[in-house]
């Protein structure tokens, strides 16, 4: 079992605002989000947007995964109830792999905040570029 993740649902540790969570390890709201936010698991829920994919497909279509990580990221989507995973009984076996209805939700969100990267990329890629001058001539000058 991953490190910080528990069986058993943890009591809520969310603060009185329902708009804030509690940043300790073993928060319940802190593990989803660590889990859905990070890259793979980002990756293949959008891949699976409408659709059923099998691994194979996934590992060539997500540049730079490996095969243990992209096992790994479907097991623990699948534990949380946004991936299913469909085993179906020839030689060689088959398993697809498709987003559940709360995984569907769960794209939907996703969607809005990649809709959001597309816009400002331009705005984050300016200021990345401020900031590596500034860092740049900080270090000449303390050089």
């Amino acid at each position: 079992m991953e490190e910080g993740t528990s069986k058993e649902p943890s009591h809520s540790c969310c603060t009185e605002d329902a708009f804030q969570w509690d940043t300790r390890e073993d928060c319940e709201v802190r593990q989803i989000l660590d889990r859905i936010g990070d890259k793979w698991s980002l990756l293949v829920i959008a891949l699976l947007d409408n659709r059923k994919l099998r691994f194979t497909e996934l590992k060539k279509t997500i540049d730079g995964i490996s095969q243990r990580m992209l096992t790994v990221t479907l097991r623990q989507l699948e534990r949380d109830g946004l991936v299913r995973r469909t085993v179906y009984p020839v030689v060689p076996p088959r398993v697809d792999y498709e987003l559940t209805p709360l995984g569907v939700t769960l794209h939907a969100t996703i969607q809005s905040l990649v809709t959001w990267t597309e816009t400002h990329q331009q705005e984050v890629a300016a200021a990345r570029a401020n900031y590596d001058t500034r860092a740049a001539l900080t270090e000449t000058s303390a050089g």
